[in-house]
C-alpha cells in the first residue's frame, strides 16, 4: 500500500468526476444522464452482487473490510454510506462494528438498495452524495464506495462530505483508477470492457447488467486524476486528505472533517 502526498495546490478542485459520455447519454443533458443512470442500477440490481463476486474473484469483501479498518473504523462511530447501492460495502461495516442502529445508508437508486440484504435492519435513505439526507456535523465516519464516478458534481458531494462529518470525523472514498502503465491498462480494460460484459450477459437476468459494466470501465477511463480528486476534498475544508493504492487499480482516498 503506497501513501501519496497532497498535489501541487495548483491542480485544480473539480465539478465533473468525468469527461461525458456520448455513447451512453447527450453530452449536455443532466437530465436524461440522470435517467440514464437510474434505470441501468435499478435494473442491473439483480444481478449486481453476483457479477461483483466474480469480477472480485471471491475478494471484494475482504479487501472492503481490510480498507475500513485501516481507515480507522471501529464500533461506536456514526457511519454513513454514501452510495451504499446493495449494501456490500455497508455489510462490512457491520462485520466491524455489530451496531446497526449507528448505520445510516444513502443511494439514489431504489433498485440497488432493494437488494441490500441484512441480518438485521439498517436505515436505507433515498439521496443523492450531492445532498445528502443527514444533519450538520452528525456523522463520525462517512465512506463512498465506487460511487465517485457515477455522481453529478463531485465537488458538491466533497463540501457535503465536510458538512455532514463531525470536526475530527474520517472520510474513505474507495474507487478504481486508471492504471498508470500501458500494459496494465491494456489488459484491464480487455478484462472490464471485454471479458466482464460477456459474463454478465452469460449469467444476468436483465439486459442492462453487461451495459452497466461496459459503462463502468469507460468511467475509470474518462474518471478525473486522482490529484484532482485530492484538491477537491481539500479545496472544501477537508484535513489530512491523502490517498493509498493497492495493485495500482484501487484507490482509498482518505481525509478528516
Amino acid at each position: 500500500m503506497t501513501p501519496a502526498p497532497l498535489p501541487d495546490p495548483e491542480v485544480s478542485p473539480v465539478r465533473l468526476p468525468h469527461a461525458p459520455l456520448p455513447a451512453y447519454y447527450p453530452p449536455d443533458d443532466t437530465t436524461v444522464r440522470e435517467a440514464f443512470l437510474r434505470r441501468t442500477f435499478d435494473d442491473a440490481a439483480v444481478d449486481y452482487n453476483r457479477l461483483e463476486r466474480i469480477v472480485g474473484l471471491g475478494t471484494g469483501s475482504w479487501y472492503r473490510r481490510q480498507a475500513l479498518l485501516c481507515a480507522g473504523l471501529k464500533p461506536g462511530l456514526q457511519v454513513v454510506d454514501v452510495g451504499m447501492g446493495t449494501g456490500l460495502v455497508s455489510r462490512e461495516i457491520l462485520k466491524i462494528t455489530g451496531e446497526p442502529q449507528r448505520l445510516v445508508g444513502v443511494d439514489p437508486s431504489p433498485g440497488m438498495m432493494r437488494q441490500a440484504r441484512f441480518e438485521q435492519p439498517v436505515e436505507c435513505r433515498l439521496g443523492r452524495a450531492e445532498d445528502i439526507p443527514v444533519p450538520d456535523a452528525s456523522a463520525d465516519f462517512v465512506v463512498m464506495g465506487y460511487a465517485l464516478r457515477h455522481i453529478a458534481d463531485f465537488s458538491a458531494a466533497a463540501a457535503e462530505f465536510r458538512r455532514v462529518l463531525k470536526p475530527g470525523g474520517r472520510l474513505l472514498i474507495l474507487e478504481f483508477s486508471r492504471p498508470e502503465g500501458r500494459l496494465a491498462h491494456t489488459l484491464l480494460k480487455a478484462y472490464m470492457r471485454g471479458v466482464v460484459p460477456l459474463l454478465a450477459r452469460a449469467v444476468s437476468r436483465t439486459r442492462d447488467t453487461a451495459l452497466l459494466w461496459r459503462y463502468s470501465w469507460d468511467t475509470i477511463e474518462a474518471c478525473v486524476a486522482p490529484a484532482q480528486v485530492m484538491r477537491t476534498l481539500d479545496h472544501h475544508g477537508l484535513h489530512g486528505v491523502e490517498r493509498h493504492t493497492e495493485l495500482g487499480i484501487f484507490s482509498e482516498y482518505r481525509a478528516r472533517g
